[in-house]
């Protein structure tokens, strides 16, 4: 119950920053939006800047370089906020950055199903994840 009450914070906070835009002839933003819950218990956003040099960003990368600015490194649990409102899973670019922020990456919980309140981690989306050992020099 208690999980329940932070993936609503997540996904609330995330659906605040979405709003979709056009904010130039260039550039698209808010089409997708993250919250992600450090290990500290922070809450750092950001939205999918889409662009027409492809230089854009993923929401969910947008909110890790938030938290980064910040200080922090670690994640706890990550919500990505669809267009239509639903939830979905990292794409593999914001993925393999996740998994290389630390060595407990892979217990991150990503939540996949906003009404069930199912939840993947990492690891079950990176299984047998290729920077493991690196962890360990």
């Amino acid at each position: 119950m208690e999980d329940n009450k932070i993936w609503n914070k997540l996904y609330n906070e995330a659906c605040k920053v979405q709003n979709k835009r056009v904010i130039s002839p260039f550039i698209e933003g808010g089409g997708v939006s993250a919250a992600i819950l450090t290990k500290n218990g922070n809450i750092y956003t950001g939205i999918c800047l889409d662009t027409a040099c492809t230089l854009g960003i993923c929401a969910e990368r947008n909110a890790i370089f938030n938290m980064l600015t910040n200080g922090e490194s670690q994640i706890d649990k990550i919500v990505c906020v669809m267009s239509d409102g639903n939830v979905g899973s990292p794409c593999g670019a914001c993925r393999e950055l996740i998994m290389q922020l630390d060595k407990d990456s892979s217990k991150i919980e990503i939540l996949i199903d906003k009404n069930s309140y199912e939840v993947v981690t990492m690891e079950e989306l990176m299984p047998n994840w290729w920077g493991t050992s690196r962890f360990d020099k």
